[in-house]
């Protein structure tokens, strides 16, 4: 698409967006960013029912999960290395296009193949929408409040990420599964005629892309997400070391043919900069932190204190409300405080609210929990918006795009590893209770944290 098709484009060189254009931008940005985490998530909860339209077994079933998450992993790289060359819209409008198309695709899916082949496409434009997002936030906002664009993205990743189970229960409760996705259809349609009216030109390197260096890259982290995944499956750890161990071979050969190229998918120029590298440090701890609590915490309600379903899914929503409500008061702080001050001391209090649960005494009243959640959340809130600032702004310009797939793809392998983490404290733990599992959980998510804290306070020298 021409950059020219947007009369109202900015120019690379502009600062910023007008307010006008800049509320539209971002709120284009917000509804695909929801869409597509969202779909990360949406279908758990649809899984039973899923499987039994579809008359297969739910074991089979969660490859519709499953698919979408590994399409995102291992393409977030390849599509920020195509918007750095070609310009961002270029990548993020006609991956929001495909997106629409697999959503619909994925509803009208009348067999399993054919649904995880729609996932594993809508993966794939997921990947494009969510690679360049942080990118764009350097080119719609001037740079002097460029930190409260960044808490935008983080606010609107933290409602998605908490609305979840919430918009699938009610969209089940009054419709059908394909509903699940059709819902993207219009959303994604307004999405995308706003989107390519106000969202802003940027710059294009033009250099070739890597083919074989976006094929190392699929197969390290796709096969390291699947080995992950597995990892919780007794019967099945032979074969997940066995595609670890793959992941492994193929990342050192990866990076090596990284270090030698100048201008690389994998931005190993960019982990030079020291602000940068304990940037990603800090956010691959802080979001397996979180995920471990997100993963460990519902056994804990459930075996342990004995609640429904429904009032676990009610318990756990202090945390991500809290980020919601931090992100952008720190993303505002970003831009008047050091970033790597804030996102230690985010982490910290984070820490001593995951503490705080292991230490919860038996029979304490849920007020007790709510509150140390709603701590987790704000130290959470309060490291994530400053913590994003740093990785887009410590890139050069014509880098955003690696930067902003480096940041994404943290995230990404962060939450993977929080979650194998838990399934391997649980397994190893079988037989001792759920309490026992759900402490040893905790504690590791304290000790990330705290190893998060510590990356980001170092940034502080550098003045990031």
């Amino acid at each position: 698409m021409a950059e020219n098709a947007a009369g109202t484009a900015a120019a690379p060189s502009q600062d910023g967006l007008p307010i006008r254009e800049r509320r539209l931008a971002m709120a284009a940005i917000a509804l695909a960013m929801t869409m597509a985490v969202l779909d990360g998530a949406i279908v758990n909860v649809a899984l039973p029912v899923l499987a039994k339209d579809l008359s297969v077994q739910p074991s089979d079933a969660i490859f519709v999960v499953n698919a979408y998450q590994i399409a995102v992993t291992a393409s977030l790289l390849p599509f920020a290395s195509l918007g750095d060359i070609f310009g961002f819209r270029r990548v993020y409008l006609p991956g929001l296009a495909v997106f629409i198309a697999a959503s619909l695709a994925c509803a009208l899916a009348p067999t399993l193949p054919l649904l995880v082949m729609a996932r594993i496409v809508q993966g794939l434009a997921g990947a494009a929408i969510m690679s360049v997002n942080i990118g764009f936030v350097r080119f719609i906002y001037p740079h002097k409040i460029i930190g409260a664009g960044v808490a935008n993205v983080a606010l609107v990743v933290a409602v998605a990420s908490a609305a979840g189970p919430t918009v699938a229960a009610a969209i089940l409760s009054v419709a059908d599964w394909p509903w699940l996705f059709l819902v993207n259809v219009p959303v994604g349609l307004l999405a995308l005629a706003v989107a390519s009216r106000t969202l802003p030109a940027t710059p294009e390197s033009r250099r070739p892309f890597d083919a074989l260096s976006a094929l190392l890259n699929a197969l390290t982290f796709g096969l390291l997400i699947v080995g992950i995944d597995r990892l919780g499956d007794p019967g099945a750890k032979g074969q997940a070391i066995a595609e670890i161990i793959g992941a492994l071979v193929f990342g050192v050969i990866f990076v090596r043919r990284q270090v030698r190229l100048p201008a690389p998918l994998l931005p190993v120029d960019l982990l030079r900069i020291p602000a940068f590298a304990l940037s990603m440090a800090s956010s691959i701890c802080a979001f397996a932190a979180q995920m471990a609590c997100y993963v460990a915490l519902p056994f804990y309600f459930q075996d342990v204190l004995h609640l429904s379903s429904t009032q676990t899914g009610f318990l756990m929503t202090p945390w991500p409300i809290a980020v919601a409500v931090m992100a952008p008061i720190s993303g505002r702080l970003a831009d008047r405080y050091p970033p790597g001050l804030l996102g230690g001391v985010g982490l910290v209090v984070m820490a001593v609210g995951v503490a705080l649960l292991a230490l919860l005494p038996e029979g304490a009243p849920l007020i007790d929990i709510v509150w140390r959640l709603t701590l987790c959340g704000l130290g959470f809130g309060l490291f994530q918006s400053p913590n994003n600032r740093i990785i887009v702004t410590s890139a050069p310009r014509e880098r955003s795009g690696g930067a902003s797939g480096m940041q994404s793809t943290a995230r990404l392998t962060g939450q993977s590893l929080g979650a194998a983490m838990v399934a391997v404290l649980f397994g190893l733990t079988h037989g001792l209770g759920a309490s026992w599992a759900v402490t040893l959980s905790l504690g590791v998510a304290v000790v990330l944290s705290a190893i998060g804290a510590c990356t980001s306070a170092l940034r502080r020298p550098q003045g990031a």
